[in-house]
C-alpha cells in the first residue's frame, strides 16, 4: 500500500485500546486477517448508514438541492445525455480505482433510493436531477484538469490518480453543501450517496469504451 492508502479514511477501523492491542499482535495475524476486518468495518458502516437515514430522512434531497443550486457557470442548453447508471464494476476496473473501491460497492445499492427521489423531482417539474450531474461533471472535469493538463496520456494519468479525483470531486462537492447554508454533520454522507450514484452515471472519471 502507498501511504495514500494507509492513512485513507477506507483502510481506517476505530477500535479500543485493548482491542487495537489484540488485533495488531502478530501473534494473532491469522486470528485478525484483513478479510474480516474489513467485513467489520462494512457491516459496521451499513448498519450506521441506515440510522443516518432513518433519523434524517430529508438529508439527500438537501445534498441534491445545495449541489444542484450552485451556479458553477454550465451551460444549461447541453442535453442531459448520460443519465443511466453504468456497470459500476467495470468503471471501477477500467479506472484503475483502488482505495475508493469499497466505498462505490458499499454505497452503490443506494442507487434506487436517489433515482426514485430524482423521478419524484422531475415529476414534480424539477430539473435539479440534471443541474445536479451537470455540476458534478464540470467538477470532475475541472479536477481532472489539473492532474491530465496537456497530457497526450491523458487516460494513463486518470488510472494512476483515479482515486485522488474522487477524493477532490468529494471535498468540492461538500465545499459546495457547506456553503449552501444547509450543512449538517451528516452532510458527508449524503454527499457520498449522491456522489456514487453521479459515478454510476459517467459523470465522474471514465466510461469504458463499449
Amino acid at each position: 500500500m502507498t501511504d495514500d492508502d494507509r492513512r485513507h479514511f477506507n483502510n481506517l477501523v476505530l477500535l479500543c485500546d485493548e482491542c487495537h492491542s489484540m488485533i495488531d499482535s502478530r501473534d494473532n495475524a491469522s486470528k485478525y486477517p484483513v478479510e474480516t476486518l474489513r467485513q467489520w468495518k462494512t457491516d459496521h458502516e451499513a448498519a450506521a448508514s441506515g440510522t443516518i437515514l432513518v433519523q434524517n430522512p430529508t438529508l439527500i434531497g438537501i445534498v441534491i438541492d445545495a449541489i444542484a443550486s450552485a451556479d458553477l457557470d454550465v451551460d444549461l442548453t447541453l442535453p442531459p445525455e448520460g443519465t443511466q447508471p453504468f456497470g459500476i464494476n467495470n468503471k471501477i476496473d477500467y479506472n484503475g480505482i483502488r482505495r475508493n473501491r469499497a466505498l462505490l460497492d458499499e454505497y452503490k445499492i443506494y442507487y434506487p433510493k436517489i433515482a426514485s427521489l430524482y423521478d419524484a423531482l422531475e415529476n414534480a417539474g424539477s430539473f435539479k436531477k440534471e443541474s445536479l450531474l451537470r455540476n458534478v461533471r464540470r467538477l470532475y472535469l475541472v479536477v481532472k484538469g489539473r492532474y491530465v493538463k496537456d497530457s497526450d496520456t491523458a487516460m494513463r494519468i486518470v488510472r494512476e490518480h483515479a482515486d485522488d479525483m474522487i477524493d477532490d470531486v468529494a471535498e468540492e462537492l461538500l465545499r459546495l453543501v457547506e456553503g449552501s447554508g444547509k450543512y449538517t454533520e451528516d452532510a458527508a454522507f449524503g454527499v457520498s450517496l449522491v456522489m456514487v450514484d453521479a459515478f454510476m452515471r459517467c459523470k465522474i472519471l471514465e466510461a469504458p469504451p463499449t
